[in-house]
């Protein structure tokens, strides 16, 4: 959100800042901890699953928000001698005053780089950015529904606001265009594990894995994309 009055801040239940969108009806991440959240479905569910096989992996980001999940995404290429080409999709944007207040920089000090989250915010829009040797960064300002892309990433955070409160970013629509960004045998991960959204997700060809979800969630949903695609 570019309006401070639109959006509020809050300590979720690890510690970690979230922000409840007062425009969408929702928070960024659970109340039950955002980052043990983002490390549960993205950086384990995803990340990590792809890493055993391969050092060089491209990642889609739907819904960059805080740039939480991107963060933790550096710090795991940094920590795991990856090479991550990044890019995050956000319609809406949280203002660099927002970012300021977040608390993601203190719960992982870096004394060689302090202000890595906020160069994440800093970045020009729609330009590519070597943020160190493990991460290339890009963020789109754009809608989901306006995104191209074909057979280009390993993985896709889908972290688009809740069914409930956006679901035109869960239809079919939506779901074929995350399936045609992804190369053959691509993952797809998301917090959200309801059975219409799996079913739109085998609709258009994904094959699907119920995996335990983060704190105080029972699943989370992890997609692949054929191989034969």
């Amino acid at each position: 959100m570019t309006d401070m009055e639109d959006s509020n801040l809050f300590i979720t239940e690890d510690g970690s800042h979230s922000i409840f969108s007062n425009r969408f009806g929702v928070s960024y991440h659970s109340k039950f901890g955002a980052v043990d959240e983002a490390n549960h479905v993205f950086i384990n569910s995803g990340l990590r699953f792809k890493a055993v096989l391969q050092q060089k992996i491209s990642i889609l980001e739907i819904g960059f928000g805080t740039g939480l999940n991107a963060f933790v995404t550096l710090l795991e290429a940094k920590k795991r001698n990856l090479y991550i080409d990044y890019v995050g999709i956000e319609a809406y944007p949280i203002s660099i005053q927002q970012a300021q207040q977040l608390n993601y920089s203190e719960l992982f000090p870096l004394e060689d780089n302090p202000d890595l989250f906020l160069k994440l915010h800093q970045c020009p829009w729609n330009i590519q950015t070597q943020l160190n040797d493990h991460f290339s960064f890009e963020k789109i300002l754009e809608k989901f529904e306006a995104i191209n892309y074909a057979n280009r990433f390993d993985i896709i955070y889908f972290d688009a606001f809740a069914p409930d409160a956006q679901p035109e970013l869960w239809n079919d629509e939506i779901l074929t265009k995350m399936y045609d960004a992804l190369i053959p045998d691509g993952i797809l991960v998301t917090y959200c594990a309801k059975g219409s959204v799996k079913r739109t997700l085998k609709r258009v060809g994904f094959s699907i894995e119920a995996l335990p979800g983060p704190p105080r969630k029972r699943e989370m949903t992890r997609a692949t994309k054929s191989l034969t695609s």
